[in-house]
């Protein structure tokens, strides 16, 4: 993978992750939902980029597994 290419992943995924974390109105989630999930998304869902119904349905599914601070934000938003 080149140096632009997983630049582009990490951007996706925070920007993903966001979205499945957020509320309506607040599309962009906000910098603690990012840096709570950045890396579990990765971690577990990384194969699921760049659809958000899948990466969704994948951080819900491993939510038991991600981790505190993550798993607290999918409990704030559910």
């Amino acid at each position: 993978m080149t140096k632009m290419t997983m630049c582009f992943a990490v951007v996706a995924t925070v920007a993903i992750v966001s979205v499945a974390l957020a509320g309506k109105s607040q599309a962009e989630g906000t910098a603690e939902q990012r840096w709570a999930c950045e890396q579990d998304a990765f971690k577990f869902c990384g194969g699921e980029i760049p659809n958000v119904p899948r990466i969704t349905a994948c951080m819900i599914k491993n939510v038991r597994k991600l981790s505190p601070a993550c798993r607290a934000q999918f409990k704030q938003t559910g």
